[in-house]
């Protein structure tokens, strides 16, 4: 009898709940508990879960629940799930002097979307230099600030808020609040924002704009590669509409920022645009905003940020190739195009996938989270919107959820990290291939 094994998404599906599980086995001894009394299971599963998945929703308040060494758990949770079980472990092997084999690269190509196996030592070494850069920069740049306000401990708040913020967390050990009495402080809005941005637009950008400005011949936009231009469009494109709406649905909210001048109500709409792509820092309390920028706030968390990077969401470049496939259509137009290249159509059919499967993600999630709590309607759909998308911006609904909504919950973020195609395919990934018969075309009526 043949043996089955394991695909590579299999493989990164198992290394994420491992990682998970041991994670809240370490939670839920009492070392880690500031109080030095364990805290229940389901929470420090769910509090390593939301870590590992980089989603930022907690139970408990990160900075007076935990010790050091919870804290310091919880840290290196969110390290793996930003750069990815397999990039870690890659890593030590690395360090310990290992060759990777065949499958190992391709576990690492298929990590980070990618195609082709050339390189993966490479990139699994600029990945983690990357990252070890922009961290440490941005811990630096923390501590001109958390250094003079909490003394030597500021230095861990800042490597912990540096590490959180790249790896799109949004988990922080300052105040029960997020960053809202940093609100008006530029160099907190400003460090947080780049890190999340850098981030959440993925390393295979943060490579190409490197290679690309290394090259004095070749630094202009148009030699970035086609993924490159649709992420950095897109991402621009949303932040700006993002911080714009913001401003103007919240100008007179007594709530948030009306009482701000105009220079800080655009610091604050721009950094409440920034952080919605799965990042999670809030800067003012969200339950707080009103019904249009909540509604745009959830739209915003559902694209994310995009592929190959630490963010979460249907990803920035499913949405694009979502919208110029549509515009194809109503042009009439046989090819999908953009930026003068044609787009496949398996990259169609994935981004359909991504989008069906996530939306389903989000109304089963809504559905069942309904039915066991008594929240408004907008609370939970943010809530759970904010999970399949790994954000962590919550209306303040979060800690009261009871047994059954924590579980609903730490299912929806672990199936939002993973990727929702992802789960598909490993659901495929081990049946029979059967004879490939092409079925008779009938026509049907579409809108």
């Amino acid at each position: 009898m043949r043996k089955k094994s394991l695909s590579p998404i299999q493989i990164i599906m198992g290394a994420f709940l491992l990682v998970i599980l041991a994670g809240s086995l370490l939670l839920s001894l009492p070392v880690s508990s500031a109080s030095g009394k364990a805290v229940g299971y389901i929470d420090a599963l769910f509090t390593a879960t939301t870590s590992t998945c980089v989603t930022g929703l907690v139970t408990l308040p990160t900075v007076t629940t935990w010790s050091f060494f919870g804290q310091l758990v919880i840290l290196i949770l969110i390290q793996i799930g930003g750069l990815g079980v397999i990039t870690v472990l890659t890593g030590l092997m690395l360090l310990m002097k290992r060759k990777l084999g065949i499958g190992d690269r391709i576990l690492i190509g298929e990590s980070f979307n990618l195609n082709s196996l050339d390189g993966m030592v490479r990139l699994v070494k600029k990945v983690i230099t990357i990252t070890l850069i922009i961290e440490g920069v941005g811990a630096l740049l923390y501590m001109s600030v958390f250094v003079p306000e909490f003394g030597l401990r500021g230095i861990w708040i800042s490597i912990f808020t540096s590490v959180s913020a790249f790896c799109n967390a949004g988990i922080d050990i300052i105040a029960e609040n997020s960053l809202c009495s940093y609100a008006l402080n530029p160099v907190i809005n400003i460090t947080t924002m780049l890190l999340i941005i850098f981030g959440g637009i993925g390393f295979i950008v943060l490579l190409d704009i490197g290679k690309m400005l290394k090259n004095k011949k070749r630094r202009h936009f148009k030699f970035l590669s086609l993924h490159s231009k649709i992420v950095l469009s897109v991402t621009s494109f949303l932040i700006i509409a993002g911080a714009t709406l913001f401003f103007i649905f919240e100008y007179n909210n007594p709530l948030s920022i009306k009482e701000f001048s105009v220079p800080e109500k655009i610091m604050v709409s721009l950094f409440q645009s920034v952080t919605t792509r799965t990042a999670g820092f809030a800067t003012i309390a969200q339950e707080n905003l009103t019904n249009a920028s909540a509604f745009w706030t959830m739209l915003l968390m559902f694209v994310g940020g995009s592929p190959a990077g630490t963010a979460g969401g249907i990803k920035t470049v499913t949405l694009f190739v979502l919208f110029a496939n549509a515009r194809a259509v109503v042009r009439n137009k046989r090819t999908v195009d953009a930026f003068d290249r044609q787009l496949s159509v398996d990259a169609i059919k994935r981004a359909e996938a991504v989008f069906v499967t996530s939306l389903f993600i989000v109304i089963a999630s809504t559905l069942f989270l309904s039915a066991f709590s008594d929240r408004g309607f907008l609370d939970i759909i943010y809530e759970t919107v904010s999970a399949t998308a790994t954000v962590g911006l919550s209306r303040n609904f979060t800690g009261t959820l009871n047994a059954v909504g924590k579980i609903i919950i730490i299912m929806t973020m672990y199936l939002g990290r993973v990727g929702p195609i992802s789960l598909a395919f490993a659901f495929a990934a081990n049946k029979k291939s059967e004879n490939v018969i092409i079925n008779p075309v009938e026509e049907i009526s579409i809108g």
